[in-house]
């Protein structure tokens, strides 16, 4: 799935991102952001990371230097299960 996913955003990025004005008011762009992501944590986590910025790239957000997290803020499903936090 990681590679359709990238394969897919190189193709907008490629064939319909240069037919429009830039209008992202982030650094990395969505693009790349959801690239970088998706690289760094996987399709699942790395496509919701993407989703999440596409959500806050809007015309009333600042914008501004926005890297994909190294770190996700929360312990992955699994770990969970192991502590007995899940039920």
């Amino acid at each position: 799935m990681k590679k359709v996913f990238l394969s897919l955003i190189r193709f907008y990025q490629k064939n319909i991102s240069p037919r429009h004005p830039p209008c992202c008011k982030y650094f990395p762009t969505c693009s790349r952001y959801a690239i970088e992501a998706i690289e760094l944590h996987g399709a699942f986590l790395g496509l919701l990371l993407a989703l999440w910025r596409i959500l806050r790239c809007n015309p009333l957000s600042r914008g501004g230097v926005d890297p994909v997290p190294e770190k996700i803020p929360f312990p992955p499903i699994s770990a969970r299960k192991q502590h007995g936090q899940h039920k």
